[in-house]
């Protein structure tokens, strides 16, 4: 079975974890503050002590961390790769993959962006949805692992592909929320009964299942225990708008909305499920 370092071991990283220990890989693990990695410790995972040495113990070195600059920063800690691959998990923009693919080659690895669709749930039950981008060859060769994590990884295309559909999946989740937090707010200023509106949307096209998935919280206000955060939501749709920009596509109807989610910045909503941008969709006096 393949060794396996996981870097970044936050909710998805620690889930992606278990979930290859569970398939019978090596799994060694890293994160900044160290005290994230006790519980993989516990399964039976191995400590990475110097990112240096991860090459030499690792086949693949899977980075599930904040963002492009500081997987950027954190890969190249490792120095020479001799020939491991690098696939990173967490979001990036198109050109910070290239730019990262492009310092792979140079540390002498192989590169496979490798973004996923889901959290801690679907990682513990290998059916996260992953998009890669990069070389056949090496998607083949890590296919064995993918699957580990999806139950169908796809190669939608080139370095950059991965990274592209994967914003673009994000910039759904933050549109679809704020269009279904509007909603809400004005069926309810016009007395129509939640359900009663619930029961209309759920049979037509226009449903996703999104709306009923967060539909309690939104009602009740429970925005608590996220799997994906506010913060992290303006950030993919900030990372959305400069693809866009940088595409020439017209892109002013999100403007908006990513300063409605600016105003969550530095308050508590920044750290709770982003349907607690629900919050900012309220009657203003």
């Amino acid at each position: 079975m393949k060794s396996v370092a996981v870097l970044g071991t936050g909710l998805l990283g620690e889930a992606i974890a278990q979930r290859c220990l569970s398939q019978g890989s090596t799994v060694h693990a890293w994160n900044r503050t160290r005290e994230r990695i006790q519980p993989l410790l516990a399964l039976g995972a191995r400590e990475i002590g110097d990112l240096s040495e991860v090459s030499t113990t690792c086949d693949t070195v899977i980075t599930v961390l904040r963002d492009g600059p500081v997987t950027t920063n954190v890969v190249a800690e490792l120095g020479a790769l001799h020939n491991t691959t690098v696939i990173p998990m967490g979001t990036m923009g198109v050109s910070e993959s290239k730019a990262l693919a492009t310092q792979v080659l140079r540390q002498n690895g192989s590169y496979l962006e490798a973004p996923v669709l889901g959290s801690k749930p679907q990682a513990l039950s290998g059916s996260l949805l992953v998009m890669a981008g990069g070389d056949a060859d090496v998607f083949e060769q890590q296919l064995g692992l993918l699957k580990h994590l999806s139950q169908q990884p796809k190669l939608v295309g080139p370095v950059g592909s991965g990274a592209a559909t994967k914003i673009a999946l994000n910039q759904l989740i933050a549109s679809l929320t704020h269009s279904f937090s509007l909603s809400l707010r004005l069926i309810q200023h016009a007395g129509v009964p939640v359900e009663t509106f619930m029961e209309i949307l759920r049979p037509s096209a226009l449903y996703a299942p999104t709306f009923d998935k967060k539909l309690e919280r939104m009602l009740g206000g429970h925005y608590d225990d996220p799997n994906f955060s506010t913060a992290l939501l303006r950030k993919d749709l900030e990372l959305f708008l400069q693809e866009t920009s940088e595409a020439g596509l017209q892109d002013l109807g999100l403007q908006g909305l990513a300063e409605l989610l600016h105003k969550a910045n530095g308050t508590p909503l920044d750290h709770q499920d982003y349907c607690a941008l629900h919050e900012l969709t309220q009657t203003t006096t």
